[in-house]
């Protein structure tokens, strides 16, 4: 495999004449010609305007076309560093600082809090001087970039592919967010491992429901179609009203999204009693949070085609796993086996466990990051000699898929008894009345931690009865001993589970939690 790629090498994979990205809300409509040239006169802007190898772009973009081929431009000239447009004004202030970016983009129609913090008097590029604000504006054409010059005009030269092409930062579910330097070899490599999971060709089309400012987003439904040749649907946000007319009107055959987000595509599937069937899907992939069994066998029996879970992380340049398109097996409950890298289970003292028996997954690949930006101590700690520690807690089978019990900060020390929070997640989800269900770890004064759970409910329901039905399929230990009943559960911007954060405010009382007269022993709330 020809590991001395980059980001120019995928953009170049499709014909000229063929579509590389819609946008249906904008009414744009871009060959690979037409994208191509868009990206080469961006990034040729950018060093006009003083961007060079390895300076950091801060992206403030609404999702659509504008985003990609921001992105592209800027990992291009520099270093893209894109940004959760909804942040709040101190926010931009923490990320672009800690981004070192040396400018940022946004659109005339958004990016106020983005362009207030880089204005603010604290802010500064990487050189010390003011940050400098470029505004992407739609033509008739494509795209233009407008802004006032970096004083020092750079020569556009190609990227290299151990060059960093992007930076993100971990989601910071469970500590502060750790700045994640991508190479474009680890994407090329990524994007290609992708398509070949699945089988992508330039016949397929793909809608872009994930954020862009997200490895998930960028890498699966991004490059990965533009590696392919396909094409790529991208709407101005997710709508799970309007989804099934964009996959039908625009042929879609494949999306990928998360485990949140196909619930509420289940869920309004049930309220209107959808079976959908006339479409041109392939299959739909799933990752980045947690996708339910009960929700993979439900909506392969409603819309027809295989649900593939997958398994990504920022630091490998998101795929890692996936479950197998038909007719190799598919297995419920699993990530799948691994795609294009190496993947283990170790002992706490980093040593391969044998099948069957959980550990840490350990990965090795060179898609795989080799540290941290600025954070000794988290390198330290994030590699097995030449093997990055996930985090994840895990075990495979006999025939090499993947099965996660949770994230090792998360799992429940009920007095030296551990709980896998997913496991009571997937026992509480058999509930007919519960919608949703996230298991978390709560202070305990003798046994330290005790097991509780939030629950969104679609029926009626009591604690007691939710204790019952946990105690016939759970060792005693592993159930629930306080029952929350809310309306809303904290999820990340891309819809992973913050159970850390849920702990925190239910046990402040914060998440509208009442007591269920029903069990005088619960502390969680009935309705």
């Amino acid at each position: 495999m020809n590991l001395d790629v980059t980001l120019r090498d995928v953009l170049a994979q499709g014909a000229a004449e063929r579509p590389a990205l819609i946008a249906p809300d904008a009414g744009l409509t871009f060959t690979y010609g037409e994208l191509r040239a868009q990206v080469e006169a961006l990034a040729g802007r950018l060093a006009q305007l003083g961007i060079g190898r390895g300076d950091r772009v801060a992206l403030a973009l609404p999702h659509g076309p504008e985003a990609i081929v921001a992105f592209l431009a800027a990992a291009l000239a520099g270093t893209a560093a894109p940004l959760n447009p909804a942040y709040t004004e101190e926010e931009f202030r923490f990320f672009l600082a800690d981004t070192r970016a040396l400018a940022l983009i946004t659109t005339g129609k958004s990016g106020q809090a983005a362009r207030n913090a880089a204005g603010a008097t604290s802010a500064r590029n990487a050189t010390g001087g003011d940050l400098a604000q470029f505004s992407l504006d739609r033509t008739e054409s494509g795209f233009a970039l407008n802004g006032t010059a970096i004083s020092r005009p750079v020569h556009l030269s190609p990227p290299a592919p151990d060059e960093v092409a992007l930076v993100l930062h971990t989601s910071g579910t469970t500590s502060t967010p750790k700045r994640v330097p991508i190479l474009h070899r680890a994407l090329a490599l990524s994007a290609r491992n992708i398509v070949a999971s699945y089988a992508l060709s330039p016949e397929d089309v793909t809608l872009c429901v994930m954020p862009l400012f997200h490895i998930h987003g960028l890498v699966a439904s991004t490059l990965a179609t533009l590696q392919s040749g396909g094409c790529i649907v991208v709407p101005e946000r997710f709508n799970v009203l309007a989804l099934w007319k964009q996959i039908e009107s625009h042929d879609i055959t494949w999306f990928s999204a998360t485990g949140a987000m196909h619930q509420m595509i289940l869920n309004r599937a049930r309220q209107r009693d959808e079976r959908h069937t006339g479409h041109r899907l392939r299959f739909i992939r799933s990752s980045s949070a947690r996708l339910p069994e009960p929700v993979m066998t439900e909506m392969e029996e409603r819309f027809g085609v295989p649900l593939l879970e997958a398994y990504g992380m920022t630091e490998a340049a998101h795929q890692m796993a996936s479950n197998p398109l038909p007719p190799a097996a598919r297995k419920p409950g699993t990530v799948g086996k691994a795609t294009g890298i190496e993947l283990a289970v170790v002992s706490e003292a980093g040593r391969p466990l044998p099948t069957g028996q959980v550990g840490e997954v350990v990965i090795r690949a060179p898609t795989v990051i080799g540290g941290y930006e600025n954070n000794p101590q988290a390198n330290a700690s994030a590699f097995f000699g030449d093997w990055f520690r996930t985090g994840d807690q895990g075990v495979l089978d006999g025939e090499g898929y993947l099965r996660l019990t949770g994230r090792l900060k998360e799992i429940i020390n009920r007095g030296g008894e551990k709980v896998s929070p997913i496991e009571v997640d997937e026992v509480l989800l058999t509930h007919p009345a519960v919608a949703e269900a996230v298991t978390f770890g709560q202070p305990h004064p003798t046994l330290g931690e005790a097991v509780a759970a939030a629950v969104i409910v679609s029926g009626e329901v009591t604690t007691a009865e939710l204790t019952a039905h946990c105690r016939q399929r759970l060792a005693r230990y592993k159930v629930p001993q306080n029952f929350y009943i809310v309306d809303t559960i904290p999820r990340t911007a891309t819809g992973k589970i913050q159970r850390r954060k849920v702990a925190e405010v239910l046990v402040g009382g914060g998440l509208d939690a009442g007591k269920d007269p029903a069990d005088s022993a619960t502390t969680g709330a009935g309705r």
